[in-house]
């Protein structure tokens, strides 16, 4: 995950600078005081930051880009998911971030993470994300967005699955065609090409009836209030997720009878 949100913040940077730029990437450990950060009870934290020297941006645009799907990209260059990704796996480490930028001048974005001097407690924690729940069988990964597609495919591949890729549900109805095996099709439901999630997963479990399907979305909200209600033999995953999430929804969903 703290590799996924670097690489995020760098994507991020690097667009930033179109005609070129420099990127920094610093780690220091610093005191938070009481009442310093409203999100952040007082104590060590370690800064893991990452400095451009690219357009920066408004403070109106600056107060919105950790919200889920808020992009200034072209709609083909970008989701808007990857701060919001970043700001999730910061909150749920006990963490926060904050951002830095004016016009003109570049941006730094810094997460902020608890500072552990315990070795023992660090080495179980450890542990205890070693033991996320995984297995053998083969999933499917529907997902337009080569970032997050390439994050989620990383993260069951190292779980032990075996993992096929596809950016659209028509790519992904070609590959159930040819037979494979396959035992979840873990979709995003928002997807150019004509062929939605929910789509993808009404014709999965008509055609395919031993295939589970789980679907996922940043729209979770709207979905509810559109009245667009998924087939309860699917499961949703709401975005941003993180290893732990998606471990724990893939693998209580290929447990379902």
């Amino acid at each position: 995950q703290l590799e996924n949100a670097i690489l995020n913040l760098a994507i991020n940077a690097r667009d930033a600078m179109p005609e070129g730029g420099h990127i920094t990437i610093a780690t220091r450990r610093l005191g938070i005081k009481e009442g310093e950060m409203a999100e952040l009870p007082a104590g060590d934290y370690v800064g893991i930051s990452l400095k451009d020297t690219g357009c920066g941006m408004p403070e109106a645009v600056k107060d919105k880009v950790f919200e889920p799907f808020f992009t200034t990209k072209d709609v083909d260059k970008g989701t808007g998911l990857g701060l919001s990704m970043v700001f999730g796996y910061a909150r749920q480490s006990g963490g926060d971030i904050r951002i830095e930028s004016r016009e003109g001048e570049g941006t730094t974005v810094e997460i902020l993470l608890p500072f552990d001097a315990d070795a023992e407690e660090t080495e179980a924690v450890w542990s205890k994300e070693a033991a996320l729940p995984g297995g053998t069988e083969t999933i499917l990964v529907v997902e337009d967005d080569a970032d997050v597609r390439s994050f989620a495919s990383s993260v069951l591949s190292q779980l032990g699955y075996t993992v096929l890729e596809a950016a659209n549900g028509t790519a992904a109805l070609e590959i159930l065609e040819t037979g494979k095996k396959i035992d979840l099709v873990f979709s995003d439901i928002v997807m150019p090409g004509g062929i939605m999630g929910q789509t993808l997963g009404d014709r999965v479990l008509a055609a395919y009836p031993g295939i589970h399907v789980l679907l996922t979305t940043g729209y979770a909200q709207e979905l509810a209030e559109g009245g667009r209600e998924i087939s309860p033999a699917m499961d949703l995953l709401t975005k941003p997720y993180g290893r732990k999430s998606l471990a724990i929804a893939v693998r209580a969903m290929l447990d379902k009878n």
